[in-house]
């Protein structure tokens, strides 16, 4: 292992995973796209360690939100089933890309595609009715190809950018299949769960992961998590939205800023 991590660094680490994990839970998503920066800045750890560690990390996190997402029945068991099915093996894939791109320039294109989905989904929220009913979409209502089709993208994305791909996800069953947000987030935290699992074992493999980042992540992120799903559960569906929203934006900007002026 190239990199050690010291012990003057432990107390960041958690810090992050706190964080993290709260937004994790809040925001449905693995929170890749959030420590990748946090880690690089205040504990710093180099892009590919940065980019890569927190996957372990993710799939405890996002099992400690779907407990609080179960016991409110927002699953769709299809759009799960079909978008792992497709996701998983395109993720594989797509970590086995990442080894051919530089670290910073996979950080820069997370950063991108975050902002970019945050500008849309913003749009979309702004324009949207209040008084508009959040239907929970049924199985049957789901469009097995266009689901399969986006769900092999987002796995590519996912496996490339070292991501959980949670927010590209829930963005697209949001825009795409007209979910309301918090059954969107619900499907999209499992899906979470279920592709850091093939993305860190590839990751793992490449050496692109330091598990005593990983593990350091994880004893904070997992408590954190589950409390983000618990305030996300409770919280009116148009703030809701927006948070998403606006949380995409910030974190996409403060991504880009940091890779291409940071250290």
């Amino acid at each position: 292992m190239e990199f050690l991590l010291q012990q003057t660094q432990y107390l960041p680490v958690l810090i992050i995973g706190l964080i993290v994990g709260y937004l994790s839970g809040l925001l449905g998503k693995g929170g890749s796209a959030i420590s990748t920066p946090a880690l690089q800045i205040f504990a710093g750890v180099n892009p590919f360690f940065a980019l890569a560690s927190p996957l372990p990390a993710s799939i405890t996190s996002t099992l400690s939100a779907t407990a609080v997402y179960r016991k409110e029945k927002l699953f769709n068991a299809r759009v799960i089933l079909l978008s792992a099915g497709m996701a998983v093996p395109a993720t594989i894939a797509g970590s086995w890309c990442s080894s051919y791109l530089p670290g910073k320039t996979l950080m820069i294109l997370t950063a991108v595609f975050i902002m970019g989905i945050g500008i849309s989904l913003l749009y979309s929220f702004l324009k949207k009715k209040n008084t508009e009913e959040d239907t929970v979409v049924a199985a049957e209502d789901v469009p097995a190809v266009k689901l399969l089709g986006a769900a092999m993208g987002i796995g590519l994305l996912a496996g490339l950018l070292a991501n959980a791909g949670g927010i590209l996800f829930s963005t697209f069953f949001i825009k795409k299949l007209k979910m309301p947000i918090k059954q969107a987030l619900a499907c999209a935290v499992v899906l979470s769960a279920i592709l850091s699992v093939p993305g860190a074992l590839t990751h793992w493999w490449l050496g692109h992961i330091d598990w005593n980042i990983a593990l350091l992540l994880s004893l904070t992120a997992f408590p954190a998590s589950y409390l983000g799903a618990k305030t996300a559960v409770k919280m009116k569906t148009p703030a809701l939205e927006k948070l998403f929203a606006i949380t995409l934006i910030i974190f996409g900007v403060y991504d880009i800023f940091f890779t291409i002026f940071g250290k």
